[in-house]
């Protein structure tokens, strides 16, 4: 069992995956998958998701009416008994209150989604594409906790709610991203989820385009799917062979808002763009989640933090959107990421060196070679350096007057 501290998420409740993405894109001629690994897993990622890059997750259910603890509250409070949730409860809501009782307090009153959209586009959105969370399990549904008793070699559960569930999603809602969870109890072979993949794939009206992350069985995470998302706040330490994505929250204690949220809890923008940076440096996309309250709203901080990415991104989103790895990913001992994009090669240094002067040791230059800083109009100057790679005279500038205040970008042409 996960805990709350490092995201878990509440099955079943609502909430809105939204993909930021900078290109369209889809599969070419069709062809069907049968329901097995070796055939799903190979079917291509369709080309608009790695072309995204940043992404935004929404967390908003029932458990943004209590806004206590995490959106595992329901958990806390009935699976586990504690008494911390059981306190609050005892102090707040009258004996005999359910968690269905916080179901017409949950009155999304204030729930603009044009205003939504504008913020998310305003984050850094060029395209937005729609997603959607869906978790396999369901805590206390009958159905569940009989094939559980039974060591899952029953699937009442499965043929009653999740499958017909699932299928009614995509074909109802025809969303371009599934977003799998509540997978870590039982096998894929229990979920039948080769069976509805293969049928994704092939015959559903988003064949083409839709994707999946790899959330189908306690044997799938990192193994099966489309792309990996491994566990949450997944950060691996060196390319991956397999297209995959980090999702965090803002809020580092909670996926749902939580009205106890302090200012030391709240990811500062810095750290948010360092994690963007890194993330797409090594291949991946990057899922950012909020938590809206009961009523609809985007507290402020969340907003402010989106409106930094999507600041930082227009000025250095060219090194960002449909970027690919390159050949070196990170400078050693320096705090500089690499990205490339056909024949340009981008550098995203994090510290200001205290010279003004950048010295990378990975590119080679050419006689060809030109090196910019994006947001800076004028070419910057450099020299070779004599142990390897180049030095980089930055613009003399204070730094509130540079284009972005952390997570500068140089642009590299004819470098090898």
């Amino acid at each position: 069992m996960k805990s709350w501290a490092v995201g878990a998420r509440l099955p079943l409740l609502p909430r809105l995956l939204l993909v930021l993405g900078a290109a369209e894109g889809a599969l070419g001629a069709q062809r069907r998958y049968t329901p097995d690994w070796p055939s799903l897993d190979s079917r291509p990622l369709p080309d608009w998701f790695d072309q995204a890059k940043f992404g935004v997750f929404v967390h908003w259910g029932v458990f943004s009416v209590p806004a206590w603890g995490s959106e595992w509250f329901w958990w806390h409070w009935k699976g586990e008994g504690s008494p911390q949730y059981q306190r609050f409860m005892s102090d707040n809501y009258p004996p005999g209150f359910s968690y269905a009782d916080f179901g017409p307090l949950f009155t999304a009153r204030f729930f603009d989604p044009e205003g939504w959209a504008d913020l998310f586009q305003a984050a850094g959105a060029k395209n937005i594409r729609y997603g959607l969370y869906h978790s396999l399990f369901e805590w206390f549904h009958p159905l569940y906790l009989l094939d559980k008793k039974n060591g899952f070699k029953t699937q009442y559960f499965v043929f009653g709610k999740t499958m017909p569930e699932l299928y009614e999603l995509v074909n109802r809602y025809k969303p371009d991203l599934i977003w799998s969870d509540g997978d870590w109890e039982s096998p894929d072979s229990y979920w039948n989820s080769t069976d509805f993949l293969s049928w994704l794939y092939s015959d559903s009206p988003v064949k083409d385009e839709v994707v999946v992350n790899d959330r189908w069985g306690f044997n799938c995470s990192c193994h099966h799917g489309g792309y990996y998302n491994c566990e949450d706040k997944f950060q691996p330490s060196s390319l991956p062979n397999h297209k995959w994505e980090m999702c965090t929250s803002i809020d580092k204690r909670s996926w749902g808002y939580r009205r106890t949220m302090s200012i030391s809890d709240v990811a500062s923008e810095s750290e948010i763009i360092s994690e963007l940076v890194q993330t797409v440096s090594l291949g991946g996309n990057y899922l950012l989640n909020i938590g809206p309250t009961k009523d609809g709203l985007i507290v402020p901080i969340f907003q402010e933090r989106l409106l930094a990415v999507g600041k930082w991104l227009s000025i250095s989103g060219e090194a960002i959107y449909a970027s690919k790895p390159w050949r070196v990913q990170l400078e050693k001992n320096e705090s500089v990421w690499y990205t490339s994009k056909e024949s340009a090669v981008y550098a995203i240094f994090l510290n200001w060196p205290e010279n003004g002067v950048l010295s990378l040791k990975s590119p080679k230059t050419t006689s060809a070679t030109k090196v910019m800083m994006l947001g800076i109009q004028k070419d910057l100057k450099w020299s070779t350096n004599p142990p390897g790679g180049l030095l980089i005279y930055l613009p003399q500038l204070p730094l509130s007057a540079l284009p972005v205040e952390f997570a500068w970008t140089i642009k590299m042409m004819g470098v090898e």
